[in-house]
C-alpha cells in the first residue's frame, strides 16, 4: 500500500514538472503590444526635450523668494514650481515606460523657450525689477514653448500616455500664461 501511494505521488509530481516544462517553454498569448512599442520618436524626442527644459525653469522658479519681495511673483513661481516638478515626474515615468535609456540629449542646450544658462546666472546675480523682468520673460518664453512642443506631440505622437500628459501640460500652460500675461514688466 505504501510503495502504490508513493509511486503515485511520484508520478503526479513528474506530471506537474512535465506540464511545467511544457507550458514554460511554449509562446505565451500576447493581448497587445509591449508598452515601450507604442512610443514613437516624436513621443521620446518631446521627453527628452521637455525634461531639461522643466529642470532649467525650475532652478529659475526656485530663486524668487530669495529675489524678490513682491508676493504675487512669489506665488507665482511656487505654483510653478511645484507643476513643474509634477510634470517631471510625469515625463521621467514616461521615459522608463518608453524603454529609452536617459541619455539626456539636451544637457548643456539652449534652446527657444529653455531657460538659458547665461539667464540663469544673470537672475542669481539680481534681486528687484530686473530678476522680476528675467523670471516672468523666462517663464512666459518656457510655457509659450511648451504649449507648442506639447500641440506636437497629441498630433504626431504614438503613446496615448505621452499625449495625455501633452495635454495636461498644455492646459497647464495656456493657464499659467494667462495669469502672467502677455506684457514684459517694467
Amino acid at each position: 500500500m505504501q510503495l502504490r501511494r508513493h509511486l503515485l505521488t511520484a508520478r503526479t509530481a513528474w506530471a506537474l514538472l512535465a506540464a511545467l516544462l511544457v507550458t514554460g517553454c511554449t509562446t505565451q498569448p500576447v493581448t497587445g503590444p509591449p508598452r515601450a512599442a507604442a512610443f514613437n520618436a516624436t513621443d521620446t524626442a518631446w521627453i527628452q526635450l521637455m525634461i531639461p527644459m522643466n529642470e532649467r525653469a525650475r532652478l529659475l522658479t526656485d530663486l524668487a523668494p530669495s529675489r524678490t519681495k513682491d508676493p504675487a511673483l512669489v506665488a507665482l513661481a511656487a505654483r510653478t514650481g511645484t507643476r513643474l516638478e509634477e510634470e517631471l515626474a510625469g515625463l521621467r515615468g514616461l521615459l522608463d515606460l518608453s524603454g529609452v535609456p536617459d541619455t539626456r540629449p539636451h544637457e548643456g542646450h539652449d534652446m527657444p523657450g529653455m531657460v538659458g544658462l547665461g539667464t540663469l546666472a544673470r537672475a542669481e546675480k539680481t534681486t528687484g525689477k530686473e530678476f522680476e523682468r528675467i523670471l516672468t520673460d523666462g517663464l512666459r518664453a518656457h510655457l509659450a514653448q511648451s504649449r507648442t512642443l506639447c500641440a506636437s506631440e497629441q498630433t504626431s505622437g504614438g503613446a496615448r500616455e505621452a499625449k495625455d500628459l501633452a495635454a495636461a501640460i498644455a492646459g497647464n500652460a495656456g493657464r499659467e500664461l494667462d495669469r502672467i500675461g502677455t506684457s514684459p514688466r517694467p
